[in-house]
């Protein structure tokens, strides 16, 4: 396969290829809560009780009757009788009448008949009497029982990617394990007989393979599991064995290099002989990453990835986040804090026939974000390295200097 298919612009190709593949989210498994962070949740969770159990104190002080102090200040303390302490882990023993208070510690529980609790730094105690000097209002300095979450609440929602504060509320709620999703692997190969591991030095016309760690750490991130194959030669026999072995052990193939149209290029020809339903798309009307394969071999995934750097994260970005986020069954397009606006540092023009995905460093200045572009040849993997995140410009599309755009932040 020599010649490019017609170009499809970047949303045409997605959308072409989600509806070949008819994806769906992998099994689950059950682990411990210490293994949970950045896991997908597999199923919903219902708050089984109420949380916090029990209504406690977030201040250290004394529980009163808020009824009894409506007058107290520093000019005229309202004195109440001390009758006991409430300690840290017991159940509070006494009930507060008229008049009385209970000295209790910050997540110490309410006793019978308080309904506030005043801050020791607003009191004085003296001979069994506490003199209060600040007017409490019902609810004030105390946490009650439910507030947090109450029985039958949905807490999480399957789909969700779990973040440390997640884990603590499930924790709280007694979840010490929990419903994940099973995380795809992936197979991540690189051709090209240029391509020499990180420890060998270069010969002429070499370069070391940049490409696999740079896959593996993406892949990682968005929730799969790598698994790195041995460089791959410009040998079709060899291409095409290597990928059989891949499509038949793992959930997902990226293969970067030789996706493009020279005559040593395998790659295209190696899926085709897969079986089908083979190329899906083969050719992006994208900057960069034009020469990318969107193929399938029964119901596995294989994409063609770019074989220079940046090319090749602009198009994980773009076509293999969603694909893994669609195995892991993922409910959030993107991580919070995954895309801001800024204002463009200069203007930026993108070619009559493809969108330009354009690197951008961040800079906050008097009081607003500014997103300047960075220089964008496809095989500077420096652009990525400064990159603070990437703006979309459609094909033909211009932006004005100083106009506000989205970023999407990489890195993450």
């Amino acid at each position: 396969m020599r010649v490019f298919t017609t170009l499809l612009a970047p949303a045409d190709a997605r959308a072409r290829y989600q509806a070949a593949l008819s994806l769906a989210a992998m099994g689950s498994e059950t682990i411990g809560l210490d293994e949970a962070l950045d896991r997908v949740l597999a199923a919903d969770v219902v708050a089984a009780e109420d949380l916090p159990p029990f209504d406690r104190s977030t201040v250290d002080g004394y529980a009163v009757r808020a009824a009894d102090l409506e007058n107290a200040s520093d000019a005229a303390p309202a004195p109440v009788r001390l009758i006991g302490e409430v300690r840290t882990g017991e159940a509070a023993a006494h009930q507060i009448g008229p008049g009385e208070a209970v000295r209790v510690p910050t997540g110490g529980m309410l006793p019978t008949g308080a309904d506030g609790v005043v801050m020791q730094e607003h009191t004085a105690l003296a001979d069994g009497t506490v003199e209060i000097r600040h007017r409490a209002r019902p609810g004030e300095n105390v946490l009650g029982r439910g507030e947090d979450v109450r029985t039958g609440d949905l807490v999480l929602r399957a789909g969700r990617r779990l973040r440390p504060a997640d884990l603590g509320i499930l924790a709280g709620l007694g979840h010490a394990r929990v419903v994940v999703r099973l995380r795809p692997t992936v197979a991540i190969l690189s051709g090209g007989d240029e391509i020499v591991p990180p420890d060998r030095s270069p010969g002429p016309g070499q370069v070391r393979d940049m490409n696999t760690f740079t896959l593996t750490g993406l892949v990682r991130r968005a929730g799969g599991i790598p698994v790195a194959f041995p460089i791959l030669p410009d040998h079709l026999p060899t291409v095409q064995e290597t990928l059989r072995r891949a499509v038949a052990a793992h959930d997902l193939i990226l293969i970067s290099g030789g996706s493009s149209v020279g005559e040593r290029d395998v790659v295209a020809d190696a899926i085709q002989s897969l079986g089908p339903p083979g190329i899906i798309v083969h050719g992006v009307a994208i900057r960069p990453g034009k020469p990318t394969v969107l193929a399938a071999s029964g119901s596995r995934p294989i994409i063609g990835l770019p074989g220079n750097p940046a090319s090749a994260m602009v198009i994980f970005e773009v076509f293999v986040r969603p694909i893994l986020g669609a195995l892991l069954g993922v409910s959030e397009d993107d991580a919070p804090g995954g895309r801001v606006l800024a204002r463009a540092g200069r203007a930026i023009a993108a070619p009559a026939e493809r969108e330009d995905h354009v690197r951008v460093r961040l800079d906050a200045r008097e009081g607003d974000l500014w997103a300047h572009p960075l220089p964008g040849k496809s095989g500077l993997l420096t652009s990525m390295v400064r990159a603070d995140g990437i703006v979309v410009v459609p094909a033909a599309g211009r932006i004005a200097e100083g106009e506000t755009v989205e970023v999407r932040l990489v890195g993450r």
